[in-house]
């Protein structure tokens, strides 16, 4: 029996879908969408939310998101697109690879603030259904370099180690240690360790978001440091800027879930007001007076019978004075 010996990688970055040819990155990257979403939307349900909340403020948060990683990669990486005999065109074509994860939370989360202002939501409540959610969306997002051949480590020959087949842009044929591989399955450990400790501790006021971003860069620092793929800030102070980068917001993850800890302890009770409730309340005051209306009729009806009751008896009382007299006249 053959033990398979390493990864292998795609013959070609493309998937036949329906006939159609679909570019496996992006493939990766929508299926991600689509699963953060359903996952996100069950988590905000469960918190006191509305269904189809999260969908409608992801309309927001995702092409914000993805313009944000597009920009990110361009600027650290913008010798690929505007040095020596290159094509600033390629810049756009997102399809090919190319987002950075701090620009698509950046830009992302301005999205969702504004998706969140509009419904009237608090953006921290919605990070954190989110959080998990958007591990596992990054976990099935990093399959999308496994197609395109890119993201990989040092050489190494162990059982996993990943097969590269092309040589252009600046690959050498060979096996690499999986990178993508490394992150997707470090992404999958941070979904459950958010889960985990939400349902422990009751996060809440965006400190499950915050955790999320504090163990997401805690795999990347190291998982960036094994990368040896050429990139344009490749050495600031003896390492990668992405290890700066992660180095720089865990330290901001981790002093935001203690300050906010200590300033708002426990979780929302309510993470989305019911825009219609001043309508029920206008409802049930139109109910009560309509109410007392009828109460005040029914008081005037019986009223109006007892004074047609008195008025009766009156009358009654008079006619036999009356009839009285008239016998006390005859007998006289």
């Amino acid at each position: 029996m053959e033990i398979l010996a390493s990864i292998p990688s795609p013959s070609k970055g493309e998937l036949d879908l329906f006939g159609l040819p679909l570019r496996g990155y992006a493939f990766a990257i929508i299926i991600g969408v689509f699963v953060a979403v359903w996952i996100g939307g069950k988590r905000w349900v469960a918190r006191g939310g509305k269904p189809g909340t999260v969908a409608d403020i992801a309309v927001w948060a995702v092409p914000f998101g993805l313009v944000g990683g597009r920009l990110y990669h361009v600027i650290t990486d913008n010798d690929l697109y505007f040095g020596e005999g290159r094509d600033w065109v390629d810049a756009f074509k997102i399809w090919e690879g190319g987002l950075g994860i701090w620009g698509a939370i950046a830009l992302g989360g301005l999205g969702a603030w504004i998706g969140c202002r509009r419904r009237g939501i608090p953006l921290p409540a919605w990070a954190d259904a989110l959080a998990p959610a958007i591990a596992i969306a990054q976990a099935i997002g990093r399959w999308g370099n496994w197609f395109n051949q890119e993201l990989y480590g040092r050489s190494t020959d162990l059982p996993w180690a990943l097969e590269i087949t092309r040589s252009d842009g600046g690959r050498v044929p060979g096996t690499y240690h999986p990178t993508f591989l490394y992150e997707s399955l470090w992404c999958i450990g941070v979904a459950l360790l958010v889960i985990w400790a939400d349902r422990r501790f009751k996060l809440g006021h965006g400190r499950a978001f915050a955790l999320y971003v504090a163990a997401y860069c805690v795999g990347r620092g190291w998982i960036e440091y094994m990368r040896v793929d050429d990139v344009q800030l490749n050495d600031v102070l003896g390492l990668r800027f992405n290890v700066w980068t992660s180095i720089v917001v865990f330290v901001l993850a981790v002093v935001y879930m203690v300050v906010s800890a200590r300033l708002r302890p426990g979780r929302e009770e309510v993470v989305e007001p019911d825009r219609d409730g001043a309508s029920s309340d206008e409802a049930s005051s139109d109910g009560a007076s309509a109410g007392a209306d009828e109460d005040a009729d029914s008081d005037k009806v019986e009223l109006s019978k007892d004074a047609g009751a008195s008025s009766d008896t009156d009358a009654g009382t008079d006619t036999d004075a009356e009839a009285k007299d008239e016998a006390g006249s005859a007998k006289s």
